[in-house]
């Protein structure tokens, strides 16, 4: 079985949203969870940033490569969640 670990924090809902789409059209497995929480009305997000990305611990390289292309400005990934060296 495929032990999963918290890979990277995410700083919020449109970054973590990014990422995850790009992960499923690269068929990367990940879980995108949250620090929101109604009954403290997000002060946990506050401190602490939207929340992370889980994965396989031999994926944390490629999840990591894509994250940083979103960063980058959005569109510089590659085919394979690798940033585009031609920007």
């Amino acid at each position: 079985m495929t032990e999963f670990k918290e890979i990277a924090k995410l700083d919020n809902e449109i970054e973590a949203r990014l990422l995850g789409a790009a992960l499923e059209q690269e068929g990367v497995p990940h879980v995108l969870r949250s620090y929101g929480d109604p009954a403290y009305v997000g002060i946990f997000q506050l401190q602490r940033g939207w929340g992370v990305v889980i994965g396989p611990a031999e994926e944390e390289a490629r999840i990591l490569a894509v994250l940083a292309g979103l960063q980058r400005g959005g569109g510089e990934a590659g085919p394979a969640g690798h940033p585009d060296d031609t920007a």
